[in-house]
């Protein structure tokens, strides 16, 4: 996969619920949930950055929210990454792409069969107890914010797999993202009390083999590119890095003292 391809179903997977295309700059918009739905995404290069800039200044401030950038690392980003440098846009949350072809997975390669664990729940709806635990480890707000992060979530035809201790307590969660017979990997999160315990590996062994079973090509991740242990356990299912990205944001201005 080329990673303006990636970059697009990336989009298709997480769409922002308030959107528009300003001249190959998508404005993305979703009551500030999630740094992905509520950033600009420079889909083309622009042939002014700093006009660019002041229109999606404008675009977010009428929102109340602040001006995020998602920036690419490729050459396209150079001139953009020096004005937002100038400007002291802030950098965050880098974040590798990673991608593997459809198919087998790699351990059944060693013996053991390539179908669903049987512990695993899987549904194409995310159950309550799936969100629930989702939002304990990645959410940032309360039951409003979790509602437009459900809209997001189901706005793309997705698999939702949710796998149990041996008490039934919920362990760990995932999300595969189904876009034109390609799959993402998101939300993938395991409760505090249950990591290191092999529940993250089945369920997203969970998600590759329904993947590759409904005819899944290739599969796309990210994680963040601090997270050495989520990206060996990627690496362990036969994802390769194949790019990153980070956030650049507005400091925010203060306000001159009316006295």
């Amino acid at each position: 996969m080329s990673l303006s391809l990636i970059e697009a179903l990336m989009d298709r997977a997480w769409p922002a619920l308030d959107r528009e295309d300003t001249e190959g700059w998508v404005m993305r918009a979703a009551g500030g949930v999630t740094q992905r739905a509520n950033s600009v995404w420079p889909r083309e290069q622009s042939r002014d950055d700093a006009s660019a800039v002041r229109a999606a200044t404008q675009w977010y401030r009428s929102r109340r929210l602040p001006l995020i950038v998602q920036v690419f690392d490729d050459e396209r980003s150079r001139g953009l990454n020096n004005l937002l440098d100038a400007q002291r846009f802030t950098r965050q949350s880098e974040t590798l792409i990673m991608v593997r072809p459809g198919g087998a997975l790699p351990s059944s390669q060693d013996g053991l069969p390539d179908r669903l664990p049987n512990d695993v729940e899987l549904s194409e709806e995310p159950s309550e107890e799936w969100l629930r635990l989702w939002w304990s480890v990645d959410g940032r707000g309360g039951g409003p914010e979790l509602e437009i992060a459900r809209s997001i979530l189901v706005s793309c035809p997705s698999l939702y797999a949710l796998v149990r201790d041996d008490d039934g307590v919920p362990a760990a969660v995932g999300r595969l993202a189904l876009v034109d017979g390609r799959g993402g990997i998101y939300c993938m999160a395991t409760a505090a009390g249950h990591r290191r315990r092999g529940f993250g590996r089945q369920v997203l062994d969970a998600l590759l083999t329904a993947g590759s079973h409904r005819g899944v090509s290739e599969f796309w991740l990210l994680v963040m590119a601090s997270n050495n242990a989520a990206q060996a356990l990627y690496e362990g299912a036969g994802f390769t890095a194949r790019g990153r990205y980070l956030y650049r944001q507005a400091r925010p201005q203060r306000a001159l003292s009316g006295c």
